[in-house]
């Protein structure tokens, strides 16, 4: 039987759990550890000096199985033997306060066949078997919802929700990867670390504005899950979410920013999804869901979308244009459609901008030069001012 998500808390003896209490920091055992191709699938053996609390599940584009575990130096991981063609590379960092991540980037689909871990008086062995799946099981496998109080940490200092037409415009800025995750990488530069820095540039710019109020879904490097920004946006009553990516593209050339918003054929998708796996007071601004299925809920985040989606696509035209007038460079196609994660808040008009593609060295050198880099938030500052000013007449004459 294949298993879609784990969830394992490691259960100790008395005298060895308090003993776990006072040791150091577990560490890989890379010397003793494997990846390897066996009986059609993928076997992994991870030796640990000690034994810890460990979960493991699938990842989707792309796809990716990942082991979080209680603080776990994972030095060597580079020398553990790799015999996998399934296995196309291991990474391993911070995933959140006190635990760490194990990822196994996948050439294709698998499935957790069987998973367990040996534990000793030393050490412990975390043992998995992986075995071939289709793309539809294995999209299921990772749609699967995240364990309660996992995907959604508790949001701090956020300010009270200002209603739609009043105050401040509030702007989320969600800097795209992070932590574990460094997304796109080139000559020493990472995706998320050229994110972060252009978002609080852009934060900075927004604020000395005077008309915004601007929330950032993280203020460091660190890993924040795809859900948690969506949540991060609702609890700040986000009148607008705006993604910032820098991709990498491995075939043919792209050059330019790229506006992204939500694709029709992804709505249906993500409201069901949504439905599914988010916490009912999560889905929809003001609205009682907690008692709703999912049917229910689906309709009325479908309802919710037939009046966000114009907006939608004035924001996106209204970036475009202050873009192309302070005339910065655009891909050829400056406005495309995606299922983004991030873009699948019903009720929150959101984009994703693509500043730059990395894999481009014209691209990559304006995303690292400070004076492109201003001149391209000035331009996203006029498109949310000349969007927001819009969008507020619409709001007045619908009233």
């Amino acid at each position: 039987m294949k298993l879609f998500v784990l969830v394992l808390g490691l259960l100790l003896s008395p005298s060895l759990a308090a003993a776990q209490e006072l040791s150091a920091l577990a560490r890989l055992v890379p010397e003793q550890s494997r990846v390897a191709d066996k009986s059609g699938g993928i076997d992994v053996e991870l030796v640990l000096s000690q034994p810890v609390p460990w979960r493991v599940r699938v990842l989707d584009q792309p796809p990716r199985l990942v082991l979080d575990v209680r603080e776990v130096d994972w030095t060597g991981l580079g020398s553990v033997a790799q015999g996998s063609d399934a296995v196309a590379g291991l990474r391993a960092g911070v995933v959140r306060q006190g635990w760490s991540r194990l990822v196994l980037e996948l050439t294709g689909p698998h499935l957790v066949a069987r998973a367990d871990m040996l534990t000793g008086d030393a050490a412990a062995t975390v043992r998995l078997h992986l075995a071939p799946a289709t793309a539809e099981e294995f999209s299921a496998a990772a749609a699967q919802p995240e364990p309660a109080g996992w995907a959604l940490p508790k949001i701090a200092d956020l300010p009270k929700p200002v209603p739609r037409g009043s105050g401040p415009v509030v702007v989320v800025l969600d800097p795209g990867h992070g932590g574990i995750d460094p997304g796109a990488e080139r000559d020493g530069y990472t995706e998320a670390g050229l994110m972060l820095t252009f978002a609080r540039e852009l934060k900075d710019l927004l604020v000395r504005d005077g008309g915004f109020l601007v929330i950032l879904t993280r203020e460091e490097d660190e890993f924040v899950p795809l859900e948690s920004r969506i949540s991060i946006a609702r609890a700040a009553g986000a009148h607008v979410f705006v993604s910032l990516h820098a991709d990498a593209i491995a075939e043919g050339e792209a050059v330019g920013a790229t506006i992204y918003t939500l694709s029709e054929e992804a709505s249906d998708a993500a409201s069901q999804a949504l439905a599914e796996r988010h916490d009912r007071a999560d889905l929809l601004s003001g609205v009682d869901l907690t008692a709703q299925d999912d049917l229910v809920a689906t309709i009325l985040m479908d309802m919710a979308r037939t009046e966000t989606g114009p907006r939608i696509d004035r924001l996106a035209l209204a970036l475009e244009a202050a873009i192309k007038a302070a005339e910065l460079r655009m891909h050829r196609h400056p406005r495309q459609t995606a299922g983004f994660s991030v873009l699948k808040s019903p009720d929150i008009p959101s984009v994703l901008v693509e500043l730059g593609f990395m894999s481009s060295e014209r691209d990559l050198a304006r995303l690292i030069d400070p004076e492109w880099r201003a001149r391209m938030a000035l331009a996203l500052r006029d498109g949310l001012k000349a969007w927001a000013a819009e969008d507020a007449a619409l709001s007045a004459l619908q009233r």
